[in-house]
């Protein structure tokens, strides 16, 4: 993949928008540093989204942690690596006040992004999810900052019930549709499994919603996925924990076996330079 092809970032951001209104449920995979994002592009991705944790891990720090200036640093590294369209994961928005989520919006868009989200978990133990009230001001003010662009940023808004040990659906459709009347174009609820689940909040709301794939519990395909009008599919930090735990199983069979069977499924440095270089 040829990241020197000249796309310009309003045409990555019609094809971004595009994606979400085809008949089938697109794949938006997390890579995690630029590398990955390469090897993606070369598999015929159509588009990548970054992972905050996935991002942490490079960084040996914890989801949620990296300072906002170094998301902006890997989302414009990543927005270059590339021609596709790049999204990010934006956390909470570095802040709770409504005004710090418009700020984020319009920084990742100077970093590269046509799309970003904001959640509505607060990133603390004692109090993790925001009321909603506030929660909706928070998208609110990110959709302005996304419709003042002169590109269609795609802004999702996540409803985080379920990944903070809250699975309430109906509080949870609840602020998906406030969020979807404060300007949403994305809808986003992580850790939602069940069918019965996936296609209450379809049918709850006006905009295209985005699954988190590669949770325990979802025994749905891409194809069931689609029949039940989910519109993307991202992988979160999925991948990036899967590349992990092979390095764990490989360090463990190093360490304590001090046998090397780990090698037979490891990509061969020729191969991996070519995959980069095309």
């Amino acid at each position: 993949m040829d990241a020197s092809i000249s796309v310009t970032q309003a045409e990555k951001a019609h094809k971004f928008r595009d994606l979400h209104y085809r008949d089938e449920a697109f794949l938006l995979p997390n890579p995690w540093d630029v590398g990955s994002a390469m090897l993606l592009a070369h598999m015929g991705f159509e588009a990548l989204a970054t992972t905050s944790a996935g991002h942490a891990f490079t960084l040996g720090l914890a989801d949620n942690t990296v300072p906002r200036e170094l998301v902006m640093e890997h989302v414009a590294a990543l927005s270059t690596a590339t021609p596709l369209p790049v999204s990010c994961d934006l956390g909470n928005g570095f802040g709770d006040e409504p005004e710090i989520a418009g700020e984020a919006i319009r920084l990742v868009a100077s970093a590269g992004a046509v799309g970003g989200s904001i959640e509505d978990a607060t990133g603390r133990v004692d109090d993790p999810i925001y009321p909603i009230e506030l929660a909706v001001e928070r998208v609110r003010a990110a959709a302005e900052a996304a419709r003042s662009l002169d590109f269609p940023f795609m802004l999702t808004a996540r409803a985080e019930n379920y990944l903070n040990g809250r699975p309430d659906l109906g509080d949870t459709i609840r602020r998906l549709q406030a969020f979807q009347e404060a300007g949403a174009d994305v809808l986003y609820a992580p850790g939602i499994v069940s069918e019965e689940d996936i296609r209450a909040v379809v049918s709850s709301v006006d905009r295209p919603v985005n699954v988190l794939i590669g949770l325990p519990g979802l025994k749905l395909n891409r194809g069931r996925l689609s029949e039940l009008g989910v519109k993307r599919l991202s992988t979160g930090s999925a991948l990036a924990r899967t590349s992990i735990g092979a390095l764990l199983r490989a360090a463990r069979e190093l360490r304590d076996d001090g046998t090397f069977g780990f090698m037979a499924e490891a990509s061969s440095s020729s191969n991996i330079a070519t995959l980069l270089k095309s």
